[in-house]
């Protein structure tokens, strides 16, 4: 297990969880979202093959509508 921080809250997941399976874990849509780990944006056809390591920073960012 490595510990990955989202959104500032820590989550432990087993190692080589990609951020498809991590949206998976946390019950989150990948629709409508953008995600940076460690301060960079990482694209939307990444998220399947783009592992997380050890104190990984992330942040779901989630579009929202409005006026």
């Amino acid at each position: 297990m490595i510990t990955v921080i989202v959104n500032e809250s820590p989550i432990e997941v087993d190692e080589k969880t990609s951020i498809h399976l991590l949206l998976q874990k946390v019950n989150t849509s990948d629709n409508g979202i953008a995600i940076a780990i460690n301060d960079t944006i990482v694209p939307k056809n990444n998220w399947k093959t783009q592992c997380l390591n050890q104190n990984d920073k992330l942040l779901i960012i989630k579009a929202t509508q409005g006026g």
